[in-house]
């Protein structure tokens, strides 16, 4: 039997399944009812199941190991995953304005009132078990493509909440065209989601900088590294899915042997894979150049001497 182990994947997997049964019911009962609300729930989850299936096969393909076309991976696959969820919820978000406007010209009864109601709280629940999962797993493996879709997914809870309250008044107070107003409403707010995830994965893609709190872990972990460290500078740092790529200068005594000097950035390194998760470290060896060196066996080289400042950025 198939079996996935990779919690990526896994987490796909079940975001999938929970937006085919979700997307299933939502469009029997919109059927039924006539709901605009319900149907564009409906809709809503099958894009779902589209965005989740993308994500199953840009993690895949993301996770592959580096090769020799592609030397650091394969990490933007996940961004690009990310990109196109966003440019689909704009579009859902609106094709469901346009069909709520046309729909409030005109004079379109709901019927089954009760089974819209039911299913869109149904579906706030397995929605709420879903995006919980998929924010978990993100959060363990720093996925941006599994962040989009538990965004989604928890986008559909409050769009579900507001939606089932809009047609609860309606029931009470006959006031049928609230059911179209309110799907205008839950699409603005899916159109304003879906340009954060736009600006997040355009982030990615225009390789900026890792956030300054990861910049200065990075100064951190240097600074605290064991060894004859005169320096370093020249900090770059970029994203590539869940793979964060760093490079610097790190400036060691120039007498040091190229074998110690290999040890003492390996070291370094290993010690910041470690620490701060998906990171790919390259370190590029310099001569300290002080003026006044006093020799190797004389030097009084310390942490203290590691710089504090890196990309203009006071530490």
């Amino acid at each position: 039997m198939f079996r996935i182990t990779n919690p990526k994947l896994k987490a796909a997997t079940f975001s999938i399944c929970g937006a085919l049964f979700l997307a299933i019911i939502k469009l029997v009962i919109a059927l039924l009812s006539g709901s605009m609300a319900v149907m564009a729930s409906a809709i809503d989850s099958l894009l779902d199941i589209l965005m989740s299936g993308v994500n199953f096969m840009a993690i895949r393909h993301a996770e592959q190991p580096p090769d020799q076309s592609h030397p650091f991976g394969h990490g933007k696959f996940e961004t690009l995953a990310t990109l196109f969820q966003a440019f689909i919820i704009t579009a859902t978000g609106g094709w469901i304005i346009y069909e709520s406007v046309v729909r409030l010209g005109s004079d379109n009864r709901i019927e089954n009132i009760d089974q819209g109601i039911g299913v869109l709280a149904f579906s706030a629940v397995v929605s709420w078990f879903i995006a919980r999962n998929l924010s978990r797993v993100a959060k363990q493996t720093d996925s941006s493509a599994l962040e989009a879709d538990s965004l989604h997914f928890r986008m559909d809870i409050y769009s579900n909440l507001g939606l089932m309250a809009g047609l609860v008044l309606v029931r009470w107070f006959d006031i049928h065209w609230l059911d179209s107003a309110l799907s205008i409403l839950v699409a603005s707010y899916i159109l304003h989601e879906a340009l954060q995830l736009i600006k997040r994965g355009l982030t990615d893609i225009l390789d900026h900088e890792l956030p300054i709190e990861i910049q200065q872990q990075v100064h951190q972990l240097i600074s605290t590294h064991e060894g004859p460290l005169a320096g370093y500078h020249g900090l770059r740092t970029r994203r590539a899915g869940s793979l964060k790529i760093m490079d610097f200068h790190l400036e060691v005594c120039k007498d040091m042997t190229v074998a110690e000097a290999h040890e003492l950035t390996e070291s370094l390194e290993k010690k910041i894979e470690s620490e701060i998760p998906g990171s790919n470290v390259i370190i590029h060896i310099e001569p300290c150049v002080i003026d006044d060196c006093p020799g190797r066996e004389n030097c009084i080289i310390d942490k203290g001497r590691i710089p504090t400042r890196f990309h203009g950025v006071e530490k």
